[in-house]
């Protein structure tokens, strides 16, 4: 689309230089898509397919947000949880105290030895104290979830993944063929694609409440657009008292992060033009999402730069550039 042309060009480039084989990119405002478009190849092979829109990534870390966090904001609607008992709020905002990250999947495997793992856990400081993004913290909390509910996370995403489309836990075999490839992982010896490329996920079955979640950009822009409506009014998603909750930046000292959310730093992934009200999460394996309810736009970026390594670099300056000349399209 001629409107979106400095951002596809930020995208090109960044294949050619291998930042990442390929991508997808969604914008939109509450009222629709803008812009989605595939670039690129799954692989950096010969003759690897191209990309597609209706393309599956291993959304890692948006796991956080679209379902944990939203399941979350649920119960809070349904009183099933309040956010001033425990330490709900505390693992939503990353000040729990616990540490970023630990492999437990090297001594443990299933939802059981984890908990009991992270139970064990020193913890860094003491809670509300500091915010550490911690891949622990919400371990933890897909599991309370889990208990408050009784029922697994994947289970009670269900009921939002229903309004989504192409998203989940566990793709089934049958898609495969459409899932962008992750890492040649050497701990399972193998090229990763439809499987979590998290390797604490991969140790939890799969469904997790920090990674696990494969989707495609249209299903990330539904929900994208469900959460500007819910900044309007009350939705299937959650109630809008409740998001604007969630959506507040914590006064834990030093922290941009909200209640699951990131929120908006000129520093950060989001670029610098989207508004101070802007929320967004992204994804080890190169995905990213902003929303912006000041000027109604969200933009997601789906890639699966940790192919074939994690080791590659320019993802975060590909997600700023593209955020800046995205805003700057839609000024126009």
């Amino acid at each position: 689309m001629p409107g979106f042309a400095a951002a596809a060009g930020l995208i090109e480039r960044a294949i050619r230089e291998r930042v990442t084989p390929g991508a997808v990119i969604e914008v939109g405002r509450g009222s629709g898509v803008s812009w989605r478009a595939p670039f690129g190849h799954l692989t950096y092979s010969p003759g690897a397919t191209a990309t597609a829109e209706d393309t599956i990534y291993d959304l890692a870390s948006l796991t956080k947000v679209i379902a944990t966090t939203s399941i979350a904001m649920r119960f809070v609607d349904h009183g099933i949880i309040a956010l001033e008992t425990g330490p709900w709020r505390s693992l939503l905002d990353h000040s729990s105290g616990l540490p970023a990250h630990v492999p437990l999947y090297k001594q443990f495997s299933g939802r059981a030895e984890f908990l009991n793992a992270i139970r064990r856990t020193k913890l860094e400081h003491e809670r509300g104290e500091a915010a550490v993004y911690s891949d622990l913290g919400f371990m933890l909390l897909g599991f309370m979830l889990e208990f408050a509910a009784d029922a697994t996370l994947d289970e009670l995403f269900t009921p939002l993944a229903s309004h989504l489309g192409d998203i989940g836990f566990n793709p089934a075999a049958s898609l495969k063929a459409r899932i962008a490839p992750t890492e040649n992982d050497a701990w399972r010896g193998r090229l990763l694609q439809g499987e979590v490329h998290d390797e604490n996920a991969f140790a939890l079955g799969g469904v997790a409440g920090h990674a696990g979640l494969f989707g495609t950009a249209a299903a990330v822009g539904v929900f994208a657009r469900a959460v500007l409506d819910t900044f309007q009014r009350d939705t299937w998603l959650a109630t809008r008292s409740t998001l604007e909750t969630f959506a507040t930046r914590s006064a834990v000292p030093g922290s941009s992060r909200a209640l699951g959310w990131d929120t908006m730093l000129p520093t950060s992934s989001c670029g610098t033009l989207l508004s101070a009200r802007a929320i967004g999460h992204t994804g080890f394996t190169g995905t990213s999402l902003w929303i912006d309810p000041e000027t109604d736009v969200y933009i997601a970026l789906l890639t699966n730069r940790v192919h074939p390594t994690r080791e590659g670099t320019g993802i975060q300056e590909l997600r700023r550039a593209v955020a800046d000349a995205v805003v700057s399209s839609l000024w126009l």
